[in-house]
């Protein structure tokens, strides 16, 4: 009976083995695979692109930043600016917009912002851009009451001036060029000064003619 009780102990024991060694190498196999990644970087808490980790029996999430990288505006002072607030992955609807400006600097340090509006709007308009709107704008999406994504707007705002002199530096530099000169503008009309000094040399030219006559 011992010897029947220890045959089997022994047997499973090497069932246990072949077993484990079975799923190690199951699982060893299964990281290897390609696995098709649902994240989109290069930003934002991407939960429905999370993997499933079979080594350590959870979902891996895409490991993202919250901060996007800063994307340039370039407007015209006096145009009408609109920056969307859309991100690259799908989140659901109900989400809460809250838009934050850094005034005149290009940055990404949170404490540098301060509120403008919070709502559900993605869309922020200014109709008639000035100078001192120029700065970063940070659009911070949250769902659930958890930050989902921080999208960041540098607008670089052109003064009119400076407009106005590049388009006139442009005429310029047309007017240098062969094909490209002005037209001559025809001579203008003689001054009334010369006017009138030609009329007194006509007028003492026919009186010393008449004197020469007798």
């Amino acid at each position: 009976m011992v010897f029947v009780f220890l045959l089997l102990r022994l047997s499973d024991h090497v069932y246990e083995q072949r077993l484990q060694t079975a799923a190690d190498n199951f699982i060893a196999a299964a990281s290897k695979l390609p696995r098709v990644s649902g994240c989109l970087p290069p930003c934002g808490f991407q939960s429905s692109g999370a993997e499933y980790n079979c080594i350590t029996c959870q979902y891996d999430s895409c490991e993202f930043p919250l901060d996007c990288p800063v994307e340039t505006i370039n407007v015209t002072e006096g145009s009408r600016s609109q920056i969307r607030c859309n991100e690259t992955f799908n989140i659901s609807e109900d989400v809460e917009v809250i838009w934050r400006f850094a005034e005149e600097i290009k940055t990404q340090q949170v404490d540098q912002f301060k509120e403008v509006t919070v709502g559900d709007d993605r869309l922020y308009s200014i109709p008639s851009t000035r100078l001192h709107h120029q700065g970063t704008y940070q659009c911070e999406l949250y769902s659930a009451e958890r930050s989902i994504v921080r999208l960041y707007f540098y607008l670089s705002v052109t003064p009119r001036v400076k407009v106005g002199r590049s388009q006139l530096q442009e005429l310029f530099d047309r007017s240098l060029l062969p094909r490209g000169r002005f037209v001559p503008e025809p001579a203008s009309a003689p001054s009334s000064a010369l006017t009138l000094l030609l009329l007194i040399c006509l007028t003492a030219s026919l009186l010393l003619f008449l004197l020469s006559l007798g």
